[in-house]
């Protein structure tokens, strides 16, 4: 059985590559070729430990990612959500292959945010702003890099040392302005898209703090009763989330503004494969704030996965 950790993975799996694999994963759920059961959560001394089953047509292989999310690891040295994924062949059920995760997963969350950023973000995106400034808001931040042309990143964290560090090391290795905010507020005020990566639970913007033609991209909180992004923001968004029924069920950004009164349901546009596929249009003329509310999906880790393997045998030929 292969085993492959992280320190493998970083050389040869580029964020360019996980975007287009991601983006595929996505149009493959919208035409009904990926099954994706249900994941489980289970919450143990902290944190949470998630179990994400998943086969998506025409890759050859099954995943059972397992993945812990417990906030305080950084104080131990350790990244929020370390992961593995379990590779099953499809047609026989062995297990073929063992990946460490936290790479690939930090990676496709980043991708996923490219992705709708493509199809939601104003076209001549030049300032981003990510607001977390942990492990997840690097990949972010290479991410946007990857897909637009940006000139300036304004970075912000409750952390001063986090975001010392990550202005530090991430204006070398993007090659654009990295700057430090003093606030949320004002790492958001010129940003034409914002990232939110981060376990906060409660809203880290307000629509206040907001242009009047933006990107959101909030990735961070996945639970019920977290959220990132306030109500108004949310009311006033076209919406866009990875899956519906998903985003029903764990994500606060949506579930608590639906509990309030101020949405429905309803107020979901689209899923991101719809936009994919075409199915719906993205940013269209007179569209002010957009939203992609991801709660993360295993069609992005057996995309990884995937591309991951793929590379691997490359490297070998």
């Amino acid at each position: 059985m292969l085993i492959l950790r992280d320190s493998d993975l970083e050389r040869i799996v580029p964020m360019r590559d996980a975007i287009e694999a991601v983006e595929g994963a996505f149009g493959k759920l919208a035409q009904g070729l990926a099954q994706m059961p249900e994941r489980t959560m289970m919450t143990v001394r902290g944190g949470c430990i998630l179990q994400m089953p998943c086969h998506i047509e025409g890759l050859g292989i099954a995943t059972t990612k397992i993945v812990s999310v417990y906030p305080e690891n950084p104080r131990r040295g350790l990244p929020t959500t370390p992961a593995w994924i379990v590779v099953n062949d499809a047609e026989t059920g062995v297990v073929k292959a063992l990946l460490e995760a936290t790479y690939l997963t930090a990676l496709r969350t980043g991708a996923v945010t490219a992705v709708a950023a493509k199809y939601l973000a104003p076209r001549d995106s030049r300032v981003a702003a990510i607001i977390g400034c942990g492990y997840q808001g690097r990949f972010q931040a290479w991410a946007l890099t990857e897909a637009f042309k940006l000139q300036t990143l304004l970075a912000y964290d409750i952390s001063r040392e986090r975001r010392r560090r990550f202005v530090e090391e991430m204006g070398g290795q993007l090659g654009i302005d990295v700057l430090e905010a003093g606030s949320g507020a004002e790492a958001v005020r010129d940003a034409d898209i914002v990232v939110t990566a981060t376990t906060s639970k409660e809203p880290v913007i307000h629509r206040e703090y907001l242009g009047d033609e933006v990107h959101i991209s909030a990735i961070g909180s996945f639970q019920p009763d977290h959220r990132e992004l306030d109500t108004e923001t949310i009311r006033e968004a076209k919406l866009v989330v990875d899956k519906r029924d998903a985003a029903l069920r764990e994500a606060g950004d949506i579930l608590i503004p639906i509990a309030e009164g101020a949405i429905t349901p309803d107020h979901i546009y689209a899923e991101l494969g719809e936009l994919v596929l075409g199915l719906k249009p993205g940013r269209v003329e007179g569209d002010g704030l957009t939203v992609f509310k991801s709660v993360g999906l295993a069609i992005q880790d057996a995309a990884v996965a995937h591309l991951a393997l793929r590379r691997w045998r490359e490297s070998l030929e």
